[in-house]
């Protein structure tokens, strides 16, 4: 079925720039959501999703009231609701493996909707900018094309991609809007900086790092986080970067290093010493196979329920 913006179906042989010349409503979208000054969003009733990671819930949860992601360069964030069920998918794709990807987040959100009785699907994509290996309108075209191979009608709401999220800066090209988070109650949308990106933010970000792919982290019926369990090999690359600069770590581990926020290089030197610390994670931060599982306390924060050694006590192992 077709992506629609409008009732129209997408012409997908268009360029970003001919698209909203098409559809003004589209650019007349993204300069409303690029004005909106960032908010910041607490830890309380939140869960952050990292790159090649998503989750799904509805109006109904009562742990999670809101699902955000940042640190988007050249990736984008999706965002994925039915109008009827108010399931609602937040994901963060790099480009990986984009129409498996989006075909699992179609389906992830179908499955709370199947009982609504009306209502559609309605998408916002977000992030990427006018980069120099325009790996940003590559990825904005793989999005747009495996959304129109969906079995469903699809409704572009909000494109605010590529050179609608660019901005100059001393003559450099930069995000507008490098996170953005959704209130899955009312369905806001507004860009977003984050307090807290855990639980176990270094492990989650390893995972990714060693080429795991996307998956869904949240399970919206249990209301339960489940991190795992994740396997890599041992890595001999951890080490080596380990040593590098951070001039050399910023130049070759990002895919657009002028526009990496500024704590690009201390985030990767955590993955990597994670990595390092915990070469073998089956055996000391999955007994048994288990995921590491966490729920939402009374306080509204995250709280280990089961699996998994304490980290810090494998890394005193490894060190």
């Amino acid at each position: 079925m077709p992506l629609l913006i409008d009732s129209q179906r997408i012409n997908l042989s268009l360029t970003v720039a001919q698209l909203v010349e098409m559809h003004p409503r589209l650019k007349e979208g993204a300069r409303n959501l690029t004005s909106k000054p960032s908010q910041t969003v607490e830890a309380k009733g939140f869960l952050y999703v990292q790159q090649r990671e998503f989750a799904v819930t509805t109006p109904k949860d009562s742990s999670v009231s809101f699902l955000g992601s940042e640190d988007a360069t050249t990736c984008h964030i999706l965002v994925l609701k039915h109008t009827g069920s108010g399931a609602t998918c937040l994901a963060h794709l790099d480009g990986s493996d984009t129409k498996a990807e989006v075909t699992t987040i179609t389906s992830s959100v179908k499955s709370f909707s199947s009982n609504a009785a009306d209502g559609r699907l309605e998408v916002h994509l977000v992030g990427g900018f006018n980069d120099d290996r325009r790996l940003s309108q590559k990825l904005t075209s793989q999005l747009l094309n495996s959304l129109d191979q969906q079995k469903d009608e699809i409704h572009l709401v909000t494109l605010c991609v590529s050179e609608l999220n660019d901005k100059l800066e001393d003559d450099v090209h930069l995000p507008i809007i490098y996170g953005i988070a959704v209130n899955v109650k009312t369905g806001d949308l507004f860009p977003a900086t984050f307090q807290d990106k855990g639980p176990e933010e270094d492990l989650r970000s390893a995972r990714s790092f060693t080429g795991g792919p996307m998956i869904n982290i949240y399970d919206a019926k249990t209301e339960l986080l489940n991190i795992g369990p994740y396997y890599w090999r041992p890595s001999p690359y951890a080490y080596f970067w380990l040593e590098q600069d951070d001039e050399r770590i910023l130049q070759n581990l990002s895919t657009s290093p002028l526009a990496e926020p500024p704590h690009f290089v201390a985030h990767m030197r955590s993955t990597m010493m994670f990595l390092k610390n915990n070469p073998e994670p089956q055996n000391f931060l999955f007994p048994d196979k288990k995921p590491r599982t966490y729920k939402k306390n009374e306080s509204g924060l995250w709280e280990s329920v089961v699996g998994g050694t304490d980290l810090n006590k494998a890394e005193e192992v490894y060190s």
